[in-house]
Formats: structure tokens, C-alpha cells, sequence
């Protein structure tokens, strides 16, 4: 139960609007959410700054819908990632007002209206089209997370004039995510631009010596930038959470 939670349960008794043995039944209720084939942690808004985020792959659609519901009925918000198309057709039945992209492969429905602005402004970059589905996952998450986001796709090193044509989007990030396979070079030259941190993601698109991306987070972990720090191969959401969370460290800093 958040801060805010509690105080209004602790309000209503106050004012009579409930019982001390209601006040009690809601305080005791479990902090895991147990649903036998998953314990929802309730509590992790409050630990980490933001809701527990739904992995949809390998679960049944009943099941996403079960820590769906779990979330929402605690007043949090919901959001989903690797969201399959049998899962995103439940979920679509369930809760006809959530945001789904396909593309991203996620879910997400928030329960109330953002009451503060976006914070930082994130940068996503790609290599190429084909790093799209990555970079969207990650360009989700980070608004979800409360970011301003940017996406400007199809910047390799294959055509660099591209990627310098993008100098004042570059400058003006608070962070940038880079997404690129085959062989990974983009976030190096990028972090040799930026004066913000790099979030490289390499995917598995290439063909046979990329050996499914191992070969672009080879490459990456090698960066000669020191700004360029590595998430795992496809790892869109990794990048978009560290992204919101270095925004959001750096707003509260500001004030």
C-alpha cells in the first residue's frame, strides 16, 4: 500500500466514513498479491518508483489477465511487455480501453490521468528498420515510465551523413538508447557525439556471424565511448527502464 493509500484509509477513519476492523481488513492484505500462479509485488512502486512490470511470454492469457486485474484493482498502473497475439486478443476483450502496440509487443493501461509532466527526454536511436520492434519496446517503456521520448529510425553507420543529420536531437537528450545488430558499431560512434549517457541494445537481426546477436554485444561491450553501457541481445525494455530511471533521478535533482 503507497503512502498516499494509507492516509486515505486512515482519512476515512478519521472522519467515520470506516471502521477501525474495515481499516484493519484492508491493512492486512497481502503486499505479494499471491494468485497461486503468481505473486504480484505490490510494493514495488514504492521501493523502486515504478508498478511491477507484466513479462507476458510463457504465460497463459488468463494468467497476464489475472496480475492485470491484481495491479489495477491496487490503483496501479498495468503494463506489459512481449505481449503475444493470442495474449493481446484476450487482453483486448478484457480491457478495451489499454494501449497496445503490436509492433512493441506491449500492454498498457494506466489508471489514472499523469499528473506531473514528462520528466528527461530520452532519444531512441536504430541502426536499421529492422531494429524497429526493439527500439519500440524500449521507446514504450520510457513513456510509460514518465519520459519524453523521441524515436528516429534507420540511422546506421552504413549511411553516417544520416546519423549526423540527427546532431540536435542528439544534443539535446538527457539519454539515448541506440539499437542495432549485424555489427553493432552505431552506439560507439554515437556515444563519441553525446555528452549523456548511451544505452546500447543489440538485437538479433544480421545474418550468420552475428550468431543472433552475440556478435553486436560483442562488439558493444567493446565500445572505445566511455558514455556506452550494454543491455542484453533485444533488451528494448531494460534500456527503456534504465532510461526512465537515470530521467528520473535527474529531474528530482534539478529540484
Amino acid at each position: 500500500m503507497s503512502p498516499d493509500q494509507l492516509r486515505d484509509v486512515l482519512e476515512q477513519v478519521r472522519h467515520g466514513r470506516l471502521t477501525v476492523d474495515d481499516a484493519v481488513g484492508r491493512l492486512a492484505v497481502e503486499e505479494d498479491g499471491n494468485l497461486g500462479y503468481a505473486r504480484v509485488d505490490l510494493d514495488r512502486k514504492r521501493r523502486c518508483g515504478f508498478p511491477e512490470v507484466i513479462f507476458c511470454e510463457g504465460k497463459t492469457p488468463e494468467w497476464v489477465e489475472g496480475v492485470a486485474r491484481r495491479l489495477i484493482g491496487a490503483g496501479q498502473d498495468c503494463f506489459g511487455t512481449r505481449v503475444s497475439d493470442a495474449q493481446a486478443n484476450h487482453l483486448q476483450g478484457c480491457f478495451p480501453t489499454a494501449e497496445q502496440d503490436r509492433l512493441a509487443r506491449t500492454f498498457w493501461l494506466p489508471v489514472a490521468e499523469p499528473s506531473v509532466p514528462a520528466t528527461g527526454k530520452v532519444l531512441v536511436l536504430t541502426a536499421g528498420t529492422a531494429d524497429l520492434p526493439v527500439a519500440r519496446e524500449a521507446a514504450v517503456t520510457a513513456r510509460v515510465l514518465g519520459c519524453a521520448v523521441e524515436l528516429i529510425a534507420d540511422v546506421g553507420v552504413a549511411g553516417l551523413h544520416r546519423l549526423l543529420k540527427q546532431r540536435d536531437n542528439i544534443n539535446n537528450a538527457d539519454v539515448i538508447i541506440v539499437v542495432a545488430g549485424m555489427d553493432g558499431a552505431l552506439p560507439s560512434v554515437v556515444g563519441g557525439l553525446a555528452d549523456c549517457p548511451v544505452i546500447a541494445v543489440p538485437t538479433s537481426i544480421g545474418y550468420g556471424a552475428a550468431f543472433q546477436g552475440l556478435a553486436p554485444l560483442l562488439t558493444m561491450l567493446n565500445a572505445c565511448s566511455a558514455s556506452v553501457t550494454v543491455v542484453n541481445i533485444d533488451a528494448g525494455f531494460k534500456a527503456g527502464y534504465s532510461a526512465a530511471l537515470i530521467c528520473k533521478r535527474m529531474s528530482a535533482n534539478r529540484e
